[in-house]
């Protein structure tokens, strides 16, 4: 085919709640990962370095997550910069679950949620229960890989490979093995489950799946289902 296009002190599963937490210019949500910092304001995500996210944020009122076990301390000297990362719990995670997938899995109730970014995770939850998953490097992690082996093998990655039929190029062949390999796996755990993507390549894989949605702002929702 071608792509086309736990229960709270109040009683209540974190996944029916609604909050009255707003976010907006000058009170975001930010989720810090292994290289970037991506910065919710209500209305859209930007994706910045720590760099330029200190420099233009210092000043504001920001609650973020973090996947680092250990921040940067300029990070964490910032008194207008809230660490929630303890509140983001779901129901049947275990010890060393990120805090990101966490928040991702708070965002509904039931689904099967992708993360495609540095590297590429998948997470099942059935009534707001953690059901499991699994860990995928991610795209370019995989096309690295395929360049370590050999010069010959160093290309860039196909994003409209058809998989109705194998390929005949080197280059084909490698975006063929990246994409039908991680589109099988995930089939085989779907079944009748919603499919949510998020991350930097999740608008690019989700179109490999009919009926699926690919939204940036989940883990944010998810967020909010705990301030």
């Amino acid at each position: 085919m071608r792509p086309n296009e736990m229960t709270s002190a109040l009683g209540v599963h974190p996944n029916e709640m609604t909050s009255d937490f707003e976010v907006n210019k000058n009170t975001l949500l930010a989720d810090i990962g292994n290289t970037h910092f991506h910065v919710y304001n209500g209305k859209e995500v930007e994706h910045l370095s720590y760099e330029d996210a200190i420099k233009k944020y210092a000043t504001s009122k920001i609650f973020y997550i973090s996947v680092k076990s250990q921040l940067d301390t300029r990070v964490e000297e910032i008194e207008s910069w809230v660490n929630v990362s303890s509140l983001v719990k779901v129901e049947g995670e275990y010890d060393t679950l990120g805090t990101d997938r966490k928040a991702l899995c708070l965002s509904r109730k039931n689904g099967l949620f992708v993360d495609a970014g540095s590297a590429i995770t998948v997470d099942v939850v059935e009534q707001g229960v953690y059901k499991g998953g699994y860990i995928y490097p991610g795209l370019q992690a995989m096309l690295k890989s395929y360049a370590d082996i050999s010069p010959a093998l160093d290309v860039e990655l196909n994003k409209n490979i058809c998989l109705d039929s194998l390929a005949l190029t080197t280059k084909e062949q490698i975006s063929y093995g990246i994409i039908a390999s991680i589109k099988a796996l995930i089939d085989k755990h779907r079944q009748s489950k919603n499919l949510y993507f998020t991350g930097g390549d999740g608008a690019l894989l989700s179109k490999y799946f009919e009926g699926s949605v690919y939204d940036e702002t989940l883990v944010f929702q998810g967020m909010l289902k705990v301030l």
